[in-house]
């Protein structure tokens, strides 16, 4: 069980035999802490030998950029609940410093500031004699505090009891130790990309980046434009946001670089017209883009960038639908059915039945989900249903529409000629609100009276499948609102299959509604049917679940107030 936030993990083994250490370190230093794990490298670090060692530059080679790849790759492996920060304030070309700058002596003149207070340090440092373990921890906690600020007594656990079974391993393997060989770094380098919720395969592009940069890091970030075709983007992060954790995170990585963070609403950005820049990061899957880029470059009369490409992450944990590659779509996808805001206070209605407004557009598969959510055990409340009952003969509203509207679109049976009606209100902004005001507070009245029955009856979940939820301001009515999205291009398709209208008629209509993105602001829970009906079921089975976990907290809340 993890006994800490935030830890600092300083990896002292040599970098050719690092990489068969860094799943079992990490692996055991997710035991022991639970958010946030710096890494600081410092190959070759003795520790309690005699002399209190100083942390030193170390120059940026081939093996390190592997290492970095691997520890990225193997955190999201072992340990994917960890914020892994390879940092690299000690990391420095020899020819890195712009002419007439003083070369520091030290990376670390003064101890360096980190966003998360490290509560322990931890490093896979092999202990040679047991007797002296205390030594090293004081070592290796005072070798820390030189480089990060950290708080006095800062704990220290030495890894190497859980690494034993390693060094046998290791020394079969070991081999004449080979002259690093030195990677090519460059005053300017840019990247661009969407960084939506940062993971480990952004990590390695921005660390590596870093590791090729000498003195700027510019970066584009998809905005807008840049973001019309991107899995599920009604759940990208906002601009700033993104742009925010990028800041964060690089001042930590390596706070000497100069960085620049601009939005990206084309392809190219400004990596075209800027005549600094030397050497683009790519991955397998963008080299074209930066091969584009370097095209526009010569055109505009640049010189080309160099392309340094860096290996795609495996994603170990991908599902069927997801890609194979640790990518933000992914994570954008895992989010479905979970709760993303937590519920408003809903003091002022009833613990149970809890009640779930779900809506989405049209075409959006709201009501199948519904329908699912009832096999389940739910009420299902269809306001659609209901929208229709409050128009029958000898109701309030019924009368009041005629009043409003006009006896002439009576039918001979006396009931509301619906379609007459819909010709009175189309594009008319302020008739349609006069025809809301009267539907829309007779339906929330029939929906009350269902809520209640179920309460009668014992009933856990009603849900109300409504697409008019948040226009109505039947939220008030809800403990959480849940909403069903997909493009807008895939709802075209199926409105016009289903309803026979052209294309134009359901453009139309999907644009007279609240978009998805309006929708997913209000929303705690986001659900898609944009994949087969079984990745849907196991949508609503997760969303089932997690709600039902919640209204048992609540209830158990509810009775130890």
């Amino acid at each position: 069980m993890a006994m800490f936030t935030t830890g600092i993990l300083v990896l002292t083994s040599p970098l050719n035999t690092l990489p068969l250490r860094i799943a079992p370190v990490l692996s055991s230093a997710a035991q022991l802490v639970e958010r946030t794990l710096y890494v600081h490298l410092h190959p070759g670090l003795i520790l309690g030998g005699g002399n209190q060692p100083r942390p030193v530059f170390i120059p940026p080679v081939v093996d390190l950029s592997t290492i970095i790849s691997r520890l990225y790759s193997n955190a999201a492996d072992v340990c994917g609940h960890l914020d892994v920060r390879v940092l690299l304030t000690n990391v420095r070309a020899q020819s890195a410093t712009s002419s007439g700058t003083t070369i520091p002596n030290s990376p670390f003149p003064r101890p360096q500031s980190l966003s998360h207070s490290p509560d322990v340090v931890l490093t896979d440092f092999p202990l040679q004699n047991p007797g002296q373990s205390n030594q090293v921890m004081q070592c290796l906690q005072s070798y820390t505090g030189h480089c990060y600020v950290c708080s006095p007594g800062l704990p220290s656990v030495l890894l190497h009891p859980q690494l034993m079974m390693l060094q046998e391993t290791e020394d079969a393997l070991k081999e004449p130790e080979e002259e690093a060989e030195p990677l090519e770094t460059y005053s300017d380098v840019v990247v661009g990309g969407t960084f939506d919720r940062l993971h480990g395969a952004h990590k390695t592009l921005l660390n590596i980046s870093c590791l090729l940069a000498n003195r700027r890091f510019l970066i584009g970030v998809c905005d807008k434009a840049m973001l019309k075709k991107k899995v599920l983007k009604e759940l990208v992060e906002p601009y700033s946001v993104r742009v925010q954790r990028l800041q964060e995170f690089l001042q930590e990585i390596k706070p000497s670089l100069q960085v620049e963070i601009v939005p990206l609403d084309d392809p190219y950005g400004v990596s075209v017209v800027d005549p600094l820049l030397q050497c683009i990061v790519v991955s397998e899957e963008t080299r074209k883009g930066g091969e584009a880029v370097n095209k526009k470059r010569i055109e505009n009369g640049l010189p080309a960038l160099v392309l340094h490409e860096i290996q795609l992450l495996k994603d170990a944990h991908h599902t069927e639908t997801e890609e194979e590659k640790i990518s933000s779509s992914s994570l954008r996808s895992r989010l479905l059915g979970t709760l993303l805001t937590p519920p408003k206070d809903t003091s002022h209605l009833a613990p149970l039945p809890y009640v779930i407004g779900l809506t989405g557009g049209s075409g959006s598969g709201k009501s199948s989900i519904a329908r699912r959510l009832e096999a389940l055990g739910a009420v299902r409340v269809d306001c659609d249903k209901l929208g229709h009952e409050v128009y029958q003969p000898d109701t309030a509203a019924h009368h009041r529409v005629l009043k409003e509207f006009g006896s002439d679109l009576l039918n001979e049976d006396k009931t509301i000629n619906r379609r007459a009606l819909g010709r009175k209100v189309f594009g008319n902004k302020e008739r349609l609100k006069a025809l809301t005001d009267i539907v829309w507070p007779e339906i929330a009245l029939l929906v009350k009276n269902i809520i209640s029955q179920a309460r009668e009856e014992g009933k856990q979940v009603c849900v109300l499948d409504a697409a008019v939820l948040l226009e109505a301001g039947w939220t008030d009515m809800t403990h959480e609102v849940w909403v069903t999205i997909i493009p807008e291009e895939e709802a075209v398709i199926r409105i016009t299959e289903r309803d026979g209208v052209t294309t134009e008629d359901a453009l139309r209509r999907l644009q007279s509604q609240w978009s998805n993105s309006q929708q997913v602001e209000r929303a705690n829970v986001v659900l898609s049917t944009l994949w087969e009906p079984e990745v849907t079921q196991k949508q609503v089975l997760k969303a089932w679940e997690l709600l039902q976990e919640r209204i048992t907290q609540r209830t158990k809340g509810d009775m130890s107030s």
